[in-house]
């Protein structure tokens, strides 16, 4: 069939590991698909084959697209993560994107709180929280009034012995750097951690949280206003109308309740290992590949991809 994507409402994209069956892969995404009443085009088009990663996309007429996102990730539940975009505009201008277990592999403040012998009983109120069964203000007002002492030394020690970046992470932010997208790394965490992660990942610019100190220990208190969920909406909102873009032009990904208004207002808003109810949330997720699948979902292939080193 000639026709141009262009001609159909939707793209589904799959993507999965590179030991995948390229051609199973294939047959079960045209089985949803057949089965789901869609129009689509056929061949699939092959994003990546020859990487670490197998990545399919097709193009079909859907008047439910949330239906077909969830037959799709039903079929490739533990096998490949899914995304179902419009047709047009599917590469975005804007990336706002969340920090920790997202674009690192860690909670800053979790590991922070190990360094004063506190990781168990922080991390238990961090997960909660993330979870959105806490108010997230107040939930960082605690957890850094347990810090209260801490020498300042201990944060530098936590970004160098602890720290690294998520699979993807520069690749996804370069890329994008690339095809003239701006990058803003937004974090509940803190301004020591964003300025440096948001350097080492490729970020334009960063926001997060001030921990405040006396010159040697940590007060146990946080710089006011915190920067939580609705303030993350803004970012996203103000650097959006700095840049005269849509919401429909912007991507904003994250993994915590704090991030759901920013992930719900993009044009693709994407939960990256996130927890349940914000993976319900958002457009789609990632969960079995890495962040590179943001870029795949925007429909770049491996050529066009800017590779880490």
């Amino acid at each position: 069939m000639d026709e141009k994507t262009s001609d159909y409402s939707h793209v589904a994209t799959i993507v999965a590991a590179s030991d995948a069956s390229r051609q199973t892969l294939a047959d079960r995404l045209d089985t949803v698909l057949r089965a789901s009443g869609t129009v689509h085009v056929a061949p699939v088009r092959l994003l990546s084959g020859d990487n670490k990663f197998i990545a399919l996309e097709q193009a079909v007429n859907s008047g439910d697209a949330a239906t077909l996102r969830r037959s799709l990730e039903d079929e490739f539940e533990g096998i490949a993560d899914v995304c179902v975009t419009p047709t047009r505009n599917r590469r975005k201008s804007l990336l706002i994107s969340d920090m920790d277990s997202t674009i690192i592999q860690q909670e800053c403040l979790d590991e922070l709180a190990d360094f004063a012998g506190l990781k168990a009983e922080i991390s238990a109120i961090t997960e909660r929280a993330m979870a959105g069964e806490l108010n997230f203000e107040e939930a960082l007002r605690e957890r850094v009034a347990m810090l209260k002492g801490l020498d300042i030394t201990a944060l530098e020690k936590c970004h160098a012995e602890r720290i690294t970046l998520m699979p993807g992470a520069r690749t996804l932010v370069e890329t994008m750097k690339a095809d003239g997208a701006h990058c803003v790394l937004v974090s509940g965490g803190f301004t020591f951690f964003t300025s440096r992660i948001a350097r080492a990942a490729g970020f334009h610019s960063d926001q997060g949280n001030t921990l405040l100190d006396d010159g040697h220990t940590l007060t146990g208190k946080v710089g006011e206003p915190i920067l939580g969920r609705e303030a993350k909406l803004a970012a996203l909102q103000t650097e959006a109308a700095r840049l005269n873009l849509k919401p429909s032009d912007t991507l904003a990904m994250g993994d915590g309740a704090n991030d759901l208004a920013m992930i719900e207002a993009a044009g693709l808003g994407i939960a990256y290992r996130a927890k349940p109810v914000v993976a319900a949330a958002a457009d789609c997720g990632i969960s079995v590949t890495d962040l590179t699948a943001a870029l795949y979902f925007q429909g770049y292939s491996d050529s066009e991809i800017v590779w880490e080193n």
